[in-house]
């Protein structure tokens, strides 16, 4: 298609502002600049840098999620999951042939006793087809592979794993640097903005082929046709200060992780636990020191929309708007005894000298022969996971959330949203085009070509559909 030609009028308004620059506020601006024909595009961070809140090494599970070894997903979940997934691994192995942006280890997911072991065994036929070098391993191969696993563990009790080669670990802020630097290679005029916080963000002339939206930040105010907006939990905030996403609310997860010296070769997880919609405990060792290993993520929850930032606290409660509907949905979600039960118990993981002598439970399901003096809580590590909350059906709504408006996109991303961020890229790129009209596209069959064809042949089909929930608001 020919490129399309700015007319005068437009030239002071930006055709895309995106705000929020974690791994998929870049992964979007990557997909903008290179596979559609904008013309100008402004990132806009608070942060110095990109990708320094949840997408920060050590605010995450660095793990790249494909649905083969995190038994919480249905088979479905993980087709589309593998899809997106495999996106940024041809990304990575296309552009970063020196591994500065991940480290591939081998995984598993462990089955102890002997009802996990038939479900692993149950769950490998089911999804075996899906992921060919997925296997069921015993405790001989286990012994070989993760011996740590085994030391110490009772030598009758049943053990077996779901085992693949295939494990990225990820180091998601140099994945969004990654991305920053390959935009700034195209020929789209890339504007980025750090240091720069958005406070506001309204209408103009939005029926009119020249209008869009007022961006007020504290140094000006930037216009653009259209809006994405990638900011994590303060997505939702943004959408609720426009009059979108009344019927949501957010129940905020933060994830701590303990660390010891090495003691895993690759990723192990262990098997979801009934009713609890939170990631069952994993070990890993760190993207960049083989030398470390992490455990966790741990799963309290918070009334903030960052962790560590207390002044998120009241934007936290401006999300649910302190409502009624709120505070039943919240009741009905936590009147679960399991699931508070959890929720309490996580609480105490984080308290001096209880929390590692609760936590190491925990860790020797994994590890059985780990000493108390070889883990150690990691201070100033993990994240807020922000869990979509439906005020209408009072439930938790796993998965990736939209709320889309008039030219604009509100993006909010849970688990496994960096593992997803370039498909997410690509629908949000789908649908920016579409805002801004006759004349712009977005090359979705360059886009998939170039991140791999093999596990991508049939993604352009679907580039519109959603991972998640996708609410759209008039």
């Amino acid at each position: 298609m020919p490129d399309r030609v700015p007319s005068a009028a437009c030239s002071a308004i930006y055709d895309v502002a995106i705000v929020g620059a974690g791994v998929c506020g870049t992964a979007l601006l990557h997909c903008l600049s290179h596979y559609t024909n904008v013309q100008s595009v402004v990132l806009l961070e608070k942060e110095q840098d990109v990708a320094l809140i949840n997408s920060q090494k050590t605010n995450n599970s660095q793990t790249l999620h494909f649905g083969d070894i995190e038994t919480n997903y249905t088979l479905e979940k993980a087709t589309q999951v593998n899809r997106a997934a495999s996106l940024v691994k041809h990304y990575i192995l296309k552009h970063d042939p020196e591994q500065q942006t991940y480290s591939k280890y081998h995984k598993m997911v462990l089955a102890v006793g002997e009802a996990q072991t038939v479900k692993l065994k149950e769950r490998h036929d089911a999804f075996k087809i899906l992921f060919p070098a997925l296997r069921i391993i015993g405790r001989e191969e286990i012994l070989q592979v993760e011996p740590k696993v085994l030391d110490g563990r009772d030598p009758n009790e049943p053990v077996s794993a779901l085992f693949t080669p295939e494990g990225y670990t990820i180091d998601y802020h140099k994945l969004s640097q990654s991305f920053l630097g390959q935009a700034k290679t195209a020929d789209s005029a890339i504007d980025v903005r750090l240091k720069t916080s958005v406070s506001r963000i309204e209408p103009f002339d939005i029926d009119s082929p020249d209008g869009g939206y007022r961006i007020t930040t504290p140094e000006e105010t930037i216009m653009a046709k259209a809006v994405a907006v990638t900011a994590g939990a303060h997505s939702l905030l943004f959408a609720k200060s426009m009059g979108y996403g009344k019927d949501y609310a957010l129940l905020s997860v933060a994830g701590s992780f303990y660390t010891a010296p090495s003691l895993l070769n690759g990723k192990v997880y262990t098997v979801q636990l009934k009713k609890l919609p939170f990631a069952a405990i994993h070990g890993d060792p760190e993207v960049h020191n083989a030398d470390q290993t992490r455990f966790g993520p741990t799963a309290k929850v918070l009334p903030m929309l960052e962790r560590r930032n207390y002044a998120t606290v009241w934007e936290y409660f401006k999300t649910a708007g302190l409502s009624w509907a709120a505070f039943r949905s919240f009741f009905n979600i936590l009147s679960d005894w399991v699931v508070l039960r959890y929720i309490l118990l996580n609480l105490l993981y984080d308290v001096p000298w209880i929390g590692k002598r609760l936590f190491i439970k925990k860790v020797r399901q994994i590890v059985p022969s780990i000493a108390l003096k070889d883990l150690a809580y990691a201070k100033g590590y993990g994240g807020v996971r922000p869990q979509i909350v439906n005020l209408k059906t009072r439930q938790l709504e796993l998965g990736e959330a939209k709320i889309t408006g008039d030219r604009i996109l509100f993006n909010i991303t849970p688990s496994p949203g960096a593992s997803t961020c370039l498909k997410t890229a690509a629908d949000s790129a789908t649908q920016l085009m579409g805002f801004l009209g006759e004349g712009y596209y977005f090359d979705q069959q360059r886009f998939f070509s170039d991140l791999g064809s093999d596990a991508n042949a049939s993604a352009a089909n679907d580039a519109k559909s959603s991972l998640g929930k996708e609410a759209v608001t008039a």
